[in-house]
């Protein structure tokens, strides 16, 4: 994508996290309750909880708040019996967005996300209208001036299904879902630590936003990463600073 940094955006990503660090654990503790409760509350036998404790660690949950989210997932305690929803729409220019929900009450998360994507210039699509604009998969972006030889030989040992250098000389590794923490692990214990790894919603084709229409889009993707229910949110668009 000429003119698009993919390392500038991550940047920008990672800054808004830390910002909002409050509400990253409660959206772990709600990926973590369910993935045990899904693929029980091992980690060696479940990858997805396994990816949950990593990210949880990453971000420096203590651990008995992780062993309680585990522990009500898997039954042995008492807790909220979150289901997963995820929600398809369109923005500004018609730009494709998909919202992933955790949620106990499933009227007033659809409410909430109608609303979010009304007042902010978009509309709720219905299922199937954008997912198909989407690919599931393991993405892991490294910093410019990595070693591409070194890390491409590992990673595609280690069973990673692509590697790209992206104009601004950062390095994406693409994988399997199922995949992916294995070639992350791979990875890192040959000194390659990615500054962004997750199992995403990854865009078959993005479109820039500049100027107004990169405001608005932006405006509308806030209204839906703050609201209480929503996990993850994914866009075709790409926010030039």
């Amino acid at each position: 994508m000429a003119g698009h940094s993919k390392w500038a955006n991550i940047q920008h990503r990672k800054g808004k996290q830390d910002v909002k660090r409050g509400k990253i654990f409660t959206r772990l503790i709600k990926e973590i309750t369910v993935a045990a409760r899904m693929g029980g509350g091992d980690p060696g036998a479940n990858p997805r909880l396994r990816l949950a404790i990593e990210k949880a660690r990453e971000n420096n949950m203590p651990k008995d708040t992780v062993e309680n989210a585990i522990k009500r997932g898997s039954g042995q305690l008492e807790g909220v019996n979150y289901e997963e929803l995820r929600y398809e729409g369109y923005g500004i220019n018609g730009a494709a967005v998909m919202v992933d929900c955790m949620t106990d009450n499933k009227t007033r998360t659809v409410a909430e996300v109608r609303h979010a994507f009304a007042k902010n210039g978009g509309n709720l699509g219905t299922d199937g209208s954008v997912a198909f604009l989407f690919k599931h998969c393991g993405q892991m972006i490294f910093a410019p001036g990595t070693d591409e030889n070194g890390l491409m030989e590992v990673a595609l040992d280690a069973g990673a299904e692509d590697i790209s250098t992206n104009d601004d000389g950062s390095i994406e590794v693409i994988t399997a879902p199922h995949d992916f923490v294995n070639v992350k692990q791979a990875l890192e214990a040959a000194g390659y630590k990615p500054e962004f790894g997750e199992v995403i919603m990854k865009p078959a084709n993005e479109v820039v936003f500049t100027g107004d229409d990169a405001a608005k889009m932006q405006k509308l993707l806030d209204a839906l990463e703050d609201l209480d229910d929503v996990q993850e949110v994914y866009t075709t668009a790409v926010i030039e600073e």
